[in-house]
């Protein structure tokens, strides 16, 4: 059905904003415990630091494949349940089911293997809860939207990494015997696997989706502004990709350099495989209108590309080393089943809660901010407090004092997980939605594997062993996506 221009989506109340988003909260409490501990569980069962990025390989390729098929096949899907609700409560039962299991994990490749099952099934329930939004909301009232979801992910944040730190203080244990776990994770993640089903099932049961027919009559998007891909230059573009993913992976090979770059060559030479396979799948095929969709991709999410690289390249910087450099440099420790050590990753889930708590408190802030400064400009202010924060870490006069640095990266995350994706949305058709949503996940995807490829080799070979000076690149980084931001197009809604 084509868009109706005098057709204006209705505005939704606060407490119906609220509904639709809630069921972030379990999604993030999913995702805090995720980024907060599992690299002590990968330590605590044998993993040496410099493995670290590879073990965390599953999170990054799972949304890389996960990801635009759960937008692609919900764009098309309509039953009781309506149109993304149903992947929100399978994703729900199978994160939980891994949420249970994983820090019971008897060896190292299991747990990195449930690693993978919990981020492909979060996956399945998060990428649709974006578009949900794009559904559900008119152009004005988006950005309050993924505010909001920022706000749910920064209470379920604060909440999740701190539980293991509340336990000790409520008296469960916080060290276990050599290769084992300590209590205080295992019931975090055993409450997590309940936070996150419950959550998710409220939103469920307390919306509502339009109908396939009327959310086409709302569509206030532009059509898209790049003719679709034709098989000839996909041929070409195919073999250049294929050729430069194979030229790197011959030099990695040749020079003798770290198995993780391999990754890079083998990213290069896939995608350019997957633009030769169109000669050979019918137009019709989902796999050929995905690699479509991704060709005409429109000039804001092009743009909006690059902020996300260097965004999600920081944050994952974050997330690996926090708790190597601050047990490290604050507490003096490196090995994982001393008490000091087990203290320092303890206050790092503080440190993380906090951050959150930022988050959740800029979130509230973000919209009138929108309002008065536009949607690029705000995102440069708030990612540059994050870059500063993050590259500050190591600096600190005592690890308290790394609180101060958390409200800078608070202010960035919540903003990374709202106005990119408001940027966005005003230029994406409602029956696109899932799908490009999807796609522009690779964006957060992509600069995760790149930092798995890179930041091994980095460690050893240009920072000596030091994990603080990845969280000082990750925080230069930061500032470039600020940067960088400036570039894409502002929202007529929201230009100042």
């Amino acid at each position: 059905m084509a868009s109706n221009p005098s057709a204006r989506k209705p505005q939704l109340s606060f407490w119906q904003i609220w509904n639709m988003c809630f069921g972030f909260l379990g999604i993030q409490f999913g995702f805090a415990l995720q980024n907060a501990n599992v690299s002590r569980i990968f330590q605590t069962l044998g993993a040496e630091m410099d493995s670290l990025p590879g073990l965390w390989i599953a999170a990054p390729l799972t949304g890389l494949v996960v990801q635009p098929i759960i937008g692609y096949l919900s764009d098309r899907t309509w039953t009781g349940l309506g149109r993304r609700r149903p992947y929100f409560l399978v994703g729900a039962v199978l994160s939980s089911i891994a949420l249970l299991f994983m820090p019971d994990s008897p060896t190292l490749w299991i747990a990195a293997g449930l690693l993978w099952v919990l981020d492909a099934s979060i996956n399945i329930s998060m990428e649709p809860f974006r578009a949900f939004v794009g559904d559900q909301l008119p152009v004005s009232q988006r950005a309050k939207g993924y505010a909001m979801q920022s706000f749910f992910i920064g209470i379920g944040s604060v909440i999740a990494s701190m539980l293991p730190w509340m336990l000790e203080k409520w008296g469960v244990a916080n060290t276990a015997d050599a290769g084992q776990v300590p209590d205080t994770v295992r019931y975090a993640f055993y409450a997590g696997a309940g936070v996150l089903l419950g959550a998710i099932t409220w939103t469920v049961l307390r919306t509502r989706e339009y109908p396939p027919d009327a959310l086409h009559a709302y569509d206030e998007a532009a059509p898209l502004d790049r003719a679709p891909l034709q098989l000839a230059r996909a041929t070409r573009f195919g073999l250049l990709w294929l050729g430069i993913g194979a030229l790197g992976l011959a030099l990695v090979a040749l020079q003798g350099l770290p198995r993780e770059l391999y990754l890079l060559g083998a990213l290069l030479a896939a995608y350019g495989i997957a633009l030769l396979a169109l000669n050979v799948v019918g137009p019709d095929n989902g796999f050929a209108q995905v690699m479509t969709d991704i060709y005409a991709m429109p000039t804001a999410m092009r743009r909006l590309a690059i902020v996300q690289f260097f965004s999600w390249f920081a944050l994952f910087a974050m997330w690996i080393y926090t708790t190597a450099a601050v047990t490290s440099v604050y507490y003096g420790s490196t090995d994982t089943a001393s008490a000091a050590y087990n203290t320092g990753a303890n206050w790092v889930g503080v440190l993380f809660a906090a951050y959150n708590g930022f988050a959740a408190l800029a979130a509230i802030a973000i919209p009138a901010m929108a309002s008065r400064l536009g949607l690029r400009m705000s995102h440069l202010v708030n990612v540059s407090l994050g870059g500063l924060g993050l590259a500050s870490l190591p600096f600190m006069p005592n690890e308290d004092w790394l609180l101060l640095s958390m409200a800078g990266v608070g202010f960035a995350w919540a903003s990374i997980l709202s106005l990119p994706y408001a940027l966005l949305s005003d230029s994406v058709p409602a029956r696109k939605m899932g799908v490009y949503m999807g796609i522009f996940n690779f964006f957060i995807v992509i600069p995760q594997l790149v930092a798995v490829a890179t930041l091994g080799y980095l460690l050893k070979h240009l920072f000596a062993d030091d994990p603080s000076k990845i969280l000082v690149l990750g925080g230069a980084s930061m500032v470039v996506a600020g940067l960088c931001v400036l570039r894409v197009p502002e929202p007529a809604a929201h230009a100042a």
